[in-house]
């Protein structure tokens, strides 16, 4: 069975990038499809200043439906199939981060500081340098305070700060989702068998799918964060939010059967 993804030489695509707390935040970025969605992240990182342990990223075509979540660190970027024009939506999970409580575009948050007329005039060279040096030296102090203010804010109420997600999250997709049924994942068409359907507190609030894949295509034997959830060889197993599959007639492919003709 020939591969369903196709990643030649240095291939790369142009998507505009969004940020979940900075809404004036939009740019055109050039992504090689050999990044893995770890390096993505860093990238992104170094350009709105999200961590990359606090980053979530969503793919959106060109009329705005969602195409999938860059959920799997490990996978290359030309896993998930983006197109030149598609959005790629970086979302910051961390309550604390400088990018919230628009602190970065809303500049009437930030004190400003200030000097009258006739002192300025009083100033000499050597002094105007010391005040430049004072402001840079105020605004690196100002952002570990920030940091340290957010973080306690958030502690004491975080759910003023944080989009809380309910317990019984994409609960009634799992209507129809039972263990034993054959299924098919996406993004990438990966067939196997449901072998979890319940919550699962170690990967997040919501209902969760355990798949083994029918192929060596998943992260684990069915463990998870030192929780077994299910059993299946090594690299068949994964934990998957039930919009990501579906259930029906999906037979196991035949390894030998040819693509084309």
């Amino acid at each position: 069975m020939g591969s369903r993804l196709q990643i030649q030489g240095d291939e790369s695509v142009l998507l505009r990038v969004t940020h979940s707390n900075l809404k004036s935040f939009s740019t055109d970025v050039r992504f090689s499809l050999q990044l893995t969605v770890e390096a993505v992240k860093e990238k992104m990182w170094k350009k709105c200043g999200t961590s990359v342990n606090s980053m979530g990223l969503e793919l959106y075509d060109e009329m705005g439906a969602k195409v999938s979540e860059l959920s799997d660190n490990s996978k290359p970027l030309g896993f998930y199939s983006p197109q030149d024009g598609y959005r790629l939506h970086v979302i910051d999970f961390d309550p604390s981060s400088v990018t919230s409580g628009g602190w970065l575009e809303d500049t009437s948050l930030v004190e400003k500081y200030k000097i009258s007329e006739e002192a300025y005039d009083k100033l000499d060279g050597n002094s105007v340098e010391i005040i430049s040096s004072c402001k840079i030296e105020q605004m690196a102090t100002f952002v570990g305070t920030f940091r340290r203010f957010k973080g306690k804010l958030a502690h004491q109420n975080p759910s003023a700060h944080e989009t809380k997600i309910p317990d019984n999250y994409v609960e009634e997709l799992c209507a129809k989702i039972k263990v034993g049924d054959r299924c098919q994942v996406e993004p990438g068409e990966k067939r196997g068998v449901v072998k979890f359907v319940g919550q699962a507190e170690t990967l997040g609030p919501g209902f969760w799918i355990g798949v083994q894949y029918d192929e060596p295509l998943g992260k684990h034997d069915g463990m998870v964060k030192g929780k077994r959830f299910f059993d299946c060889p090594p690299l068949h197993g994964a934990m998957v939010r039930p919009d990501k599959v579906q259930v029906g007639d999906y037979p196991e492919r035949d390894p030998f059967e040819e693509e084309e003709i």
